[in-house]
């Protein structure tokens, strides 16, 4: 239960569903876009860029891109849905951009599968600029992992429905989802009399 509650139970704002909408946005598209051009962006790429089994590795990972996308979008368990996530953005930079950065290939990666030509330009002002998208989609998802999926999000409505099944069947006291603060100014300086 309590696990459940990790993973599910959020504080956030209800503006988190602004960082839900184009992370989940831009990974389902990527993952669709795996199947729908292989050669350019699939199967295609992966053995490009020599990542090993490239026919499983893409395929899974299209697959993942979808569901934990699909996952994001709706706001279901979205900390674990950053998760791997986070993890195919680091396997993204360092297969593709690291190659960038030292103008040649490395251990399996070949820097020919980059958007550059191996005799292009090189280097940390090239890795900055193709990157951009890899680093914002992988903090925007440590953000998600942090935060939780905001108010307005499947996990927020399992949250509330927990809470609200639990006061009625006699839950321990302080179990029950915490209700928000609200601001009360202080009271007025006492008046001087003369």
């Amino acid at each position: 239960m309590a696990l459940v509650r990790r993973f599910v139970g959020t504080k956030a704002p209800g503006s988190v569903l602004l960082i839900r909408l184009i992370v989940g946005a831009v990974f389902v598209s990527e993952g669709v876009q795996k199947f729908l051009f292989p050669e350019l962006l699939g199967v295609g790429r992966f053995t490009r860029i020599g990542i090993p089994n490239p026919g499983t590795m893409a395929t899974m990972v299209g697959v993942f891109e979808i569901v934990c996308g699909a996952l994001i979008l709706l706001g279901l368990l979205t900390r674990l849905a950053a998760i791997p996530m986070m993890i195919n953005m680091l396997v993204a930079v360092a297969s593709t951009k690291i190659p960038i950065l030292l103008g040649q290939s490395y251990w399996m990666f070949r820097v020919s599968a980059t958007h550059l030509r191996p005799e292009g330009p090189h280097g940390f002002w090239v890795v900055a600029h193709e990157s951009r998208v890899d680093f914002a989609m992988l903090l925007a998802s440590l953000f998600l992992l942090i935060v939780g999926a905001g108010w307005f999000s499947l996990d927020a409505l399992i949250t509330r429905r927990r809470g609200e099944a639990g006061e009625g069947n006699g839950a321990k006291a302080g179990t029950e989802a915490p209700r928000p603060r609200r601001f009360h100014p202080p009271p007025p300086p006492p008046s001087v009399s003369r």
